[in-house]
Parts: C-alpha cells; structure tokens; sequence
C-alpha cells in the first residue's frame, strides 16, 4: 500500500527536487515548476499528448476568505469549548454551563449568528435522534448534529461537507464526569468548521457547502452515521466530505515538528461497490482510482501553495490503524470522503484523564494547540472547499472503450448543461505516478479519442468552468 508521506531527513532531502506529480509537494516548495515533472523517472514514460498538469492557484477571492482565517477566534472558539469541562456525549445535556448540552447549544448559537450575515442563504438547524444502548451507550441518549447549510446559487443539489465532532473523551470513553477538555480532538476540527461557516457565510458559492458540528463519534461514529445515512436516504448529492478531526498540533510525541504538513487519508476501492465492479476495478488497475483518491488528488491540486503554506500529505488508507473517524460514516453510504489529520500525534494528548504521571502532563489541553498550524489547515480546508463548490461537478458515466484492440483510447461520458460550464479536460498519468501529471484540453464535447494505449497509463475526465475551476476527476471504467 503506497504512503505518501516522507519524515526523514533524507527523503526530505531527496523530495525538495521534485515536482508534486513524483510523490508531493514539500513544505519547502508550494510552488514547483511543472517543468520539473520529468525529473521523475515514473512520469518520464510513455511520453504522451498534452501539456504539464500545474497546480491551480487561488484567485482573489479564495485568497480573501484564506486571509480571513484567524488563529485568535480558532483559539476562542476551542477554549470556550474547552470551558464546559466535558463534552462526552453521554454527559449533560441540560446544564448550560457544564456537558455536551452546553457546547450544542453555544455552537448552535453562534453558527445561527453566521447565518444571520448570509442575506438568507445559509440555514442552522440541529438534527439528531435517540441512540439506544450499546457497548458504549450505556443508557439512551440523544445524539445532536449542528449543520449550517449555506446554499449554492446555481447548483444547490450539488454538496460538499465539511465537518468536526465537538465530542470528547478520556481514558474511559463511558467516563462521562471527568473533565475532557478534548481541544486537539475534537475542538479543533470543529473550530475549522465554524471559521469556515463565518467567512463563507458572507459569499456565494456556487454549489451548497455545509459546515457540520457532530456528536457521538467517540462512541461509535453516531452523529455523522446519522447524518450521512439521512442525507442518502434522501439522495442528496453529496460529491465530497471532509472531516477534520485532530488538527491541532504540530509537534509530535518525540519533539518531532512539523508545521507545514496536514495529512489526508483517502480510502482506495470503496466497500459500497457490486462485486461486479470492485472485480472490475481490480482487473484494470483502478484500485488507486477511487472518489476518494480523486477527491485527495484534487486537494493536492489547490490547496498547496504560498498561499496555504501548507503540503498535503495524502496517504492511501482510510484511516490510521486502529482508528477511526466520521469520513468513515459518509464512504459507508456511498460518498466521497476523507480526513484530514496532523502530521505526527501526541498520544499523550488524546484520550486520556488529565493527570501528570512520571513528570509528564497527560490530557488534550488548549495548551498544547498551535493555533496557527490551526489556521493554515484552515486555508487548505478553504481552498478544497471553495474550489469544488465553484467548480462544475465531476463528471458522471465516464467509459472507455474496449471492444477492439488499438493503442488509442476512446471515452464517452453524460453530457451536462449545468450553468457555468465552458467544457472537459483529459487528465492522465503513468501507472506509478501516484498524481496527474498531463491534461489535454478536449472541448465541450461528450466523447474524445487520444493517441495513447489505456495499457500504458491510467486516465481520468474533469470538468472545466468558465470562471477557470476545475472538478475533480473521474476514472473510467469499460462500457
């Protein structure tokens, strides 16, 4: 299973010279030249049709609401979150100063004040259900959502989520007395979240971008099961979700700091396929070709940059071992979904009581955030989630053909009349460059044939906007 992650010195010495496309970018270079590309011997074969893929910079208005981020009201936001002692979900939800009833209510409170500067466009609400007993529910209890829906101006059925638990735990999950500041995990996450709610509440995205706070994760993944599976049932289009969930620091358990890289997992072939496809999948080498992976790859495509200052370091698993987060909730209903997580965990400070032990301080403290790593995965956040709310959507039923034998390769896939479309690109890369290396410009068409064997490259099709956004890809499969 192939990681895209480079810690060492000497990988890192080794990775500064080349291009995203070879393995990613480094912290020490958000803008490579694509000219560098071919310094990578993986993209140096088969030479192909097309122009050097580069990265797709922020215009001024991404760039506005990146500079609005602020690590100040990101550090309010999780000391106040902090200050109701436990957000447990099986604490009180009834007390307003103490218990996850009081954190709801706050997060709601200000998410509605978001919504008052929207002109009408964004929507709060707070969705949940009673959650009945389980291994770690030991009496029922009410798991509640906060979702800030802002609404898109010309594709509202077309969704992206963003999302953080507002939860806590410690050493016992069912430990519902003790304090458990939870401000890594979650209160950062849902920090992004509400920072994101605030400064995009005031635009107008073009497809719905909804900002969640959920509850229960730590208990089994309640809330955003709930919310994933409410939003299936009722087919709602959901096209990418991003969960931030441990966001919070930037130095690990060894001193090790890292500062300019978030991780982002992405799961290979999803468990919703037939078995039909998956066995498909495996037998064309599409296995590094999920929604999910297409969704990393666009990521990395936007959201790394001097802008950001930030490298995506996009690791192809779901989640780490042993763990688990509420993307998981949104890959089981069929959705596109990852997580991003920081780059080396203090385990010191996730689920446990706070206590000093041996000379060591134990417990998630506000004072082990870095709010201003904080705020850069907040940039990166921000320019995923724009730029796929102002791009067209990926595009649908995308095949190639495979009747006859020929070293060219045909594709067809659904026309859209979406407003804002000005055509398609052909994005393709050699089997063992991990990102998109070339793009080929084909029009507004629904068909394109390339001089280059399928045997020797993997492909994708993107949709383009009239105001430069692109979606991201989507893979082929034979039809």
């Amino acid at each position: 299973m192939l990681i895209i992650l480079a810690t060492t010195t000497l990988l890192l010495a080794l990775t500064t010279a080349l291009p995203p496309t070879c393995l990613h970018h480094r912290s020490t270079q958000f803008a490579p030249s694509p000219a560098d590309l071919f310094t990578c011997p993986s993209a140096s074969w088969p030479p192909g049709p097309g122009n050097l893929l580069s990265p797709q910079l922020p215009d001024a208005e991404l760039q506005q609401i990146m500079s609005e981020i602020s690590p100040v009201r990101i550090q309010a936001i999780i000391e106040k979150l902090v200050s109701f002692g436990t957000r447990n979900t099986l604490s009180n939800q009834t007390d307003p100063n103490r218990g996850i009833g009081a954190a709801r209510d706050w997060i709601a409170g200000q998410m509605r004040g978001f919504a008052e500067t929207s002109g009408g466009r964004m929507s709060v609400s707070v969705e949940g259900y009673v959650q009945g007993v389980e291994a770690r529910v030991p009496f029922p209890v009410r798991i509640s959502n906060i979702v800030a829906t802002l609404r898109g101006e010309s594709d509202q059925g077309r969704v992206y989520v963003v999302s953080g638990h507002y939860d806590s735990r410690v050493t016992d999950v069912n430990n519902y007395m003790s304090d458990a500041p939870g401000a890594d995990d979650d209160g950062s996450g849902v920090a992004v979240s509400m920072e994101l709610a605030r400064i995009m509440a005031t635009r107008r995205p073009a497809a719905t971008i909804v900002f969640m706070a959920v509850a229960g994760e730590e208990q089994n993944l309640y809330g955003s099961n709930f919310q994933a599976q409410k939003y299936k049932n009722a087919s709602v289009n959901v096209e990418g979700m991003f969960t931030n969930d441990i966001i919070g620091a930037s130095t690990g358990d060894d001193g090790t700091k890292d500062p300019n890289t978030i991780r982002l997992f992405a799961q290979g072939a999803p468990t919703t396929e037939s078995r039909a496809m998956t066995s498909t999948r495996a037998s064309i080498g599409g296995d590094s070709d999920s929604p999910a992976r297409e969704l990393a790859r666009f990521v990395v495509g936007v959201a790394i940059n001097q802008y950001t200052a930030m490298d995506v370091a996009v690791i192809y698993r779901a989640d780490r071992y042993l763990r688990g987060g509420d993307h998981l909730s949104f890959l089981k209903a069929g959705y596109p979904a990852a997580r991003f997580t920081e780059p080396i965990e203090n385990f010191a400070h996730q689920h446990q009581d706070v206590r000093v032990e041996n000379g060591t301080q134990y417990g998630d403290l506000a004072a082990f955030c870095d709010y201003e790593y904080i705020q850069r995965a907040g940039k990166v956040n921000a320019a995923a989630m724009w730029s796929l709310a102002q791009a067209p959507g990926t595009p649908r039923n995308v095949t190639i053909d495979v009747s006859v034998l020929t070293n060219k390769s045909s594709f067809k896939w659904l026309s859209s009349n979406e407003s804002g479309l000005a055509g398609y690109e052909l994005v393709w890369r050699p089997t063992d460059a991990p990102f998109w290396t070339h793009v080929i410009a084909v029009g507004n068409v629904d068909a394109y044939t390339v001089n280059l064997s399928k045997d020797n490259v993997d492909f994708g099709i993107r949709a383009v906007g009239t105001n430069g956004y692109r979606s991201p890809a989507a893979f082929p499969f034979p039809g």
